[in-house]
């Protein structure tokens, strides 16, 4: 487990005259209900292009996939210049502690969309995984892997290196 420490970014946030916080979603380009989780998203979003070089144009937010024949929508894919996914994140609200059944439940999702990373995180705490699907290996990173390393060969003493 490691503090995530986000950095604070410009947010664009409006209060509607049903006395109903919006947050300004750059992906999805409209303002969205400021949930708690919306929060923490938002600031992976931010987190993810602005300090660790993800193109915008390659993030995802709540796509669906289908999973044992029900549909489920993963909070954030980023994905690799071949459009496959290559990073599968979690959100929880700030409150929500992130437990085995937390990483089950995103290591579920990702049977389907087999992202070699993994990250989840309730905007306090994070832990991300590069994924093994061929030796069936999860290995804890101490940090979220920038777009560049995320896409090169795996750095000696990680998985397959």
């Amino acid at each position: 487990m490691q503090a995530l420490d986000l950095p604070p970014f410009d947010a664009k946030i409006r209060q509607t005259s049903a006395n109903i916080f919006e947050i300004w979603d750059e992906l999805r380009r409209k303002y969205v209900v400021l949930t708690p989780e919306e929060w923490v998203r938002q600031h992976v979003v931010q987190y993810l292009m602005q300090h660790l070089g993800y193109p915008r144009g390659l993030l995802s937010l709540e796509r669906g996939h289908r999973y044992n024949q029900r549909q489920k929508r993963t909070d954030l894919v980023a994905l690799g210049p071949d459009g496959r996914p290559l990073l599968l994140v979690e959100c929880k609200r700030p409150t929500v502690a992130i437990t085995p059944a937390v990483a089950q439940q995103a290591a579920t999702y990702n049977q389907t969309l087999r992202a070699p990373l993994l990250l989840l995180t309730n905007g306090l705490v994070h832990y991300c995984w590069r994924v093994d699907f061929e030796r069936g290996l999860n290995e804890r990173l101490a940090e979220i892997p920038t777009y560049a390393a995320a896409l090169g060969p795996p750095a000696p003493g990680d998985l397959g290196g």
